[in-house]
């Protein structure tokens, strides 16, 4: 045999090193004992806080390819915004866009926005209010019983806080909130 050959053969029976993987870092959104938000990539109760995501509730017709029917409530849409998320299935996230009066050209770039949302990992879900402040009420005017209390605005849309891919760098996507059809939607 050649010398070549073995010296070849010999170096394939070798072991090879290791290969050094970075795993992806996780990022914890957590809750303070004064109640403010602190994105961490530590584990929460280090900081003395507690672990936050999104609740989970069941979210409709999550269970097969098409959806069996509509979000009627807030909760069910941000439950499919995660599973569609978590799936990482533009489909299942185009599946609750509402699609009507967009142009060819715009649905494109409109499913490439929504391509790059499910790709990257959900930290949190979070409500968008509108910028209005609540009527004043004169203290002097207000009694007891005859006064109201200020009723809370409806979000206007949701803000999506993710990460970008295995970074800690943060990506905020909001979608604008419609009801239509007795079902809550999103558009961007």
């Amino acid at each position: 045999m050649k010398p070549f050959v073995w010296l070849l053969l010999c170096a394939l029976c070798l072991p090879s090193p290791p290969v050094l993987a970075q795993a992806p870092q996780r990022v914890n959104r957590c809750t303070t004992a004064q109640g403010e938000t602190v994105f961490t990539d530590r584990r929460c109760d280090a900081l003395g806080a507690t672990a936050r995501m999104p609740p989970r509730t069941a979210s409709v017709g999550n269970t097969g390819i098409y959806r069996a029917g509509c979000a009627r409530r807030l909760s069910e849409l941000t439950g499919q915004i995660r599973d569609a998320v978590s799936a990482q299935d533009v489909n299942r996230l185009s599946s609750i866009y509402l699609w009507s009066n967009v142009s060819n050209a715009t649905a494109n770039t409109i499913i490439g926005r929504l391509e790059s949302v499910v790709k990257r990992p959900l930290i949190d879900i979070a409500p968008v209010y509108p910028d209005t402040a609540p009527p004043l009420v004169d203290p002097a005017l207000a009694t007891a019983g005859s006064a109201e209390p200020p009723s809370r605005p409806r979000p206007v849309g949701l803000r999506i806080e993710q990460t970008l891919g295995s970074a800690a760098t943060p990506a905020r996507t909001v979608f604008g909130l419609r009801r239509q059809y007795g079902c809550f939607w999103i558009t961007l």
